[in-house]
């Protein structure tokens, strides 16, 4: 039974008795001193969930190359094509919602608590909410961030000291914590203090394999990734807001904007298509539809306004479209059980266990098909997947990186991008978007695609997102502009 507890919270504040607030307070929102913490946390849950399961997850699936533009609709166009820069306001709205949302509620619950395990739990989700800042923007506001009229210009952080101080909050708040339970309503993660520290352990591995990786005191956060793996206490299932209901006023965000736009307009990206076939991978039926034609076809990057110059009139029935339904009541993932387990199959592979790594890999993609309601049964036995039939553990690397890509389509599309720009896995094609038209034989599946139609400024794919605009507007200390071609600090390669 889907948990309704978004919806309950709202109502509560909103329903507020007058009587309690002073007769110049407006009810419908009343002061923070009204509304306790206990019900201010859940709304910061909600706030995370919100900028990464709706804007972020739609741009993010173009980034990934799961999306295209429909050919014969026009809404994303300027995702598909990378024809964006700071007046386009792509990460505006995920910047307010996290900042005068999500961490200013955290801030709130945090000035009005003593409880440590809830303390715990605010700075894991402080922590997750600045890491998904930074992997977008590289430098954010940390340091003097949230102090409202006390100051209005805070500095722009190094993503990499960004990186470094939420971890080292996360170390201060767990040593602290004194056995006492949670007494915030916690949707995420039901006041469970274990959750809330594997989720913790969870972050913590995801941001060391970025920091080793950047080359940032890599021997360090080698050993503590490898610590923590060996220590093996994550949580449990997944760590999901999963509040939401096929029904009207309860549907999943990116879904309800979808349907609301009354157009469909997105369609599966020809690298996800290709991999899911060339590894006869089930879940493509999962989100994906066959054309008109009864066949899966997925649409070049950036390709949807050229194709007609290269002789091809290209039509909605042409190509397949992703199937929304799924997305209905799905829940937001911050973290999959599958991402968990193939970083860990990561962290065996490259500096401890071969035997756990595979027994990890095979988790993780066993996870997410259990997560699609699907078996992965013999899938594992295909020669494209299969852990020993790889020639080298580069090879098995790869495989896990691939795989791992492949489970995050229609689940953690922020997530996806940025492993993709970590890993650089999947490669990128050398050939050309119309090379690979004309002879898909230059084109090894799974590849990533340059796009055709490509306005990023120094050509390639895309690294970050420019800074919001209302940024630039309201601080003068807002960092002057980058390119997308420009890479977070952990983006060395």
């Amino acid at each position: 039974m889907k948990k309704i507890y978004l919806f309950l919270t709202i109502a509560a504040v909103l329903s507020l008795s007058s009587c309690n607030l002073d007769i110049n307070d407006d009810p419908n929102y009343p002061s923070s001193s009204d509304v306790t913490p206990d019900l201010v946390f859940p709304a910061a849950e909600n706030a995370v969930a919100a900028a990464v399961g709706d804007a972020m997850f739609n741009y993010s699936g173009f980034f990934a190359q799961y999306f295209e533009q429909r050919p014969e609709a026009n809404q994303y166009n300027n995702e598909a094509e990378l024809n964006i820069d700071e007046s386009t306001n792509l990460f505006d709205r995920c910047y307010r919602t996290l900042y005068a949302g999500a961490l200013a509620d955290i801030k709130n619950v945090m000035d009005r608590t003593e409880n440590k395990s809830d303390l715990f739990a605010c700075t894991v989700l402080r922590a997750y909410a600045f890491q998904i800042l930074v992997d977008n923007l590289d430098q954010v506001p940390y340091t003097e961030a949230l102090q409202g009229s006390a100051n209005t210009n805070p500095v722009w952080d190094k993503g990499e000291d960004v990186y470094k101080g939420v971890l080292a909050e996360i170390d201060a708040a767990e040593a602290a914590l004194e056995g006492d339970p949670m007494t915030l309503t916690d949707p995420l993660l039901n006041k469970s203090v274990s959750q809330w520290r594997g989720f913790a352990n969870a972050l913590r591995l995801r941001m060391y394999l970025r920091l080793i990786d950047g080359g940032i005191n890599a021997s360090e956060y080698q050993s503590k990734a490898v610590a923590l793996v060996n220590a093996d206490n994550f949580f449990s299932g997944n760590v999901a807001w999963d509040v939401y209901s096929n029904a009207e006023g309860q549907y999943n965000p990116w879904y309800d904007v979808a349907r609301a736009l009354g157009t469909k307009n997105h369609v599966a990206s020809y690298p996800i298509v290709s991999y899911y076939m060339a590894t006869n991978d089930p879940r493509i039926e999962y989100a994906i539809m066959k054309n008109d034609a009864g066949e899966y076809v997925g649409q070049i990057p950036g390709a949807k306004t050229v194709y007609k110059s290269w002789g091809v009139d290209w039509k909605n029935k042409d190509v397949s479209a992703i199937d929304y339904a799924p997305a209905s009541s799905a829940p937001i993932y911050f973290f999959t059980q599958s991402e968990l387990q193939f970083l860990i199959a990561e962290t065996q592979l490259r500096w401890g266990n071969k035997a756990a790594a595979k027994a990890a890999y095979e988790a993780g993609v066993a996870a997410d098909f259990a997560s699609r309601g699907m078996s992965a049964g013999s899938f594992l036995n295909g020669n494209r997947v299969n852990w020993d039939a790889q020639a080298s553990d580069g090879d098995r690397l790869n495989l896990i990186y691939m795989q791992k890509w492949a489970a995050l389509f229609y689940r953690d599309h922020m997530e996806a991008w940025s492993e993709v720009r970590r890993t650089d896995v999947p490669t990128t094609c050398a050939a050309s978007a119309r090379q690979v038209f004309e002879d898909p034989t230059v084109y090894s599946a799974g590849q990533m695609i340059v796009p055709a139609l490509n306005y990023i400024q120094a050509g390639g794919l895309c690294k970050r997102v420019p800074y919001p605009s209302t940024a630039r507007q309201l601080n003068k200390n807002t960092p002057a502009a980058k390119l997308l071609s420009d890479r977070v600090f952990w983006d060395a390669k």
